[in-house]
């Protein structure tokens, strides 16, 4: 009797993690759904959709160039040094633009949105639910979800494939900059751009922001709303925000290229 006392207790804590995964998918998606809904019924402050979207997008543009503007230099300096051993450093332009355009780019600009911007609308939300802002909204008959969650959606969906470009042109200039010191001309750099990369590689990237950018905005509202215990939960809130968003961003990723990659070799 003991002993399938001690098995129901491990099977308990062995469904946890499920439960708790399941319980995370399903407020997530129901946060994000009733964002949705007030973005479509016309339900959200401009004037705050602004103020976000100069907070998500504009502000992060100087962490986001920094990154990949080193990025596209380390990527520029190993690569030289292999395609010249091989006599293919002609191709050195072509494919760094490839990899910015189709993953580093829309991959290290979702990062750093998820870790600035993610993590600061978690801890402002969270901070709201443990003071009893939220509460007082509802009191006032104001949604929270339309308040809080509409705007923070919108602005983060509309701001990501700017910053994913930015993020581009940034990892792709600074890669330009250490091939030419390593002795690939900026000609024939932008030669191989021009010829092995294309616009459909830019729109396959700045896609996958539209969904990171969703990703970010509807975890990170999530984990502000679910706050509870005080300061200790708003720390929890914003570290569990910034780890799961990159988490997401980096599996998402994989589905989206073997969508998008699907996509364009059936359009051949």
């Amino acid at each position: 009797m003991a002993n399938g006392t001690a098995v129901a207790h491990s099977s308990r804590r062995g469904a946890s993690p499920l439960r708790d995964s399941l319980v995370f998918i399903g407020d997530t998606w129901t946060v994000a759904f009733q964002g949705m809904v007030c973005i479509v019924r016309g339900r959200v402050r401009s004037a705050e959709t602004i103020r976000q979207m100069a907070f998500i997008g504009v502000d992060s543009l100087p962490i986001i160039i920094a990154t990949s503007v080193s990025t596209g230099a380390v990527l520029a300096f190993y690569m030289t040094g292999v395609l010249t051993q091989f006599g293919a450093d002609a191709f050195t332009g072509g494919t760094i633009a490839l990899t910015f355009l189709l993953e580093l780019g829309p991959i290290l600009a979702g990062i750093m949105v998820a870790a600035r911007s993610g993590a600061a609308i978690a801890a402002e939300i969270g901070t709201m639910v443990v003071t009893e802002q939220v509460d007082a909204l509802r009191s006032m008959a104001v949604s929270p979800i339309a308040y809080l969650v509409a705007p923070r959606l919108l602005a983060c969906v509309a701001m990501m494939p700017l910053c994913g470009l930015i993020a581009d042109f940034a990892g792709i200039g600074g890669s330009i900059v250490m091939a030419s010191v390593h002795g690939v001309p900026s000609a024939t750099f932008m030669d191989s751009v021009r010829m092995m990369a294309a616009e459909s590689d830019l729109i396959k990237g700045l896609v996958k922001t539209l969904w990171f950018g969703f990703t970010v905005a509807a975890v990170a509202c999530r984990q502000g709303l679910r706050t509870h215990r005080g300061a200790a939960g708003v720390g929890q809130a914003t570290t569990s925000s910034v780890v799961l968003c990159v988490v997401l961003i980096f599996v998402s990723d994989f589905f989206l290229a073997q969508v998008l990659m699907g996509a364009s070799v059936a359009a051949k």
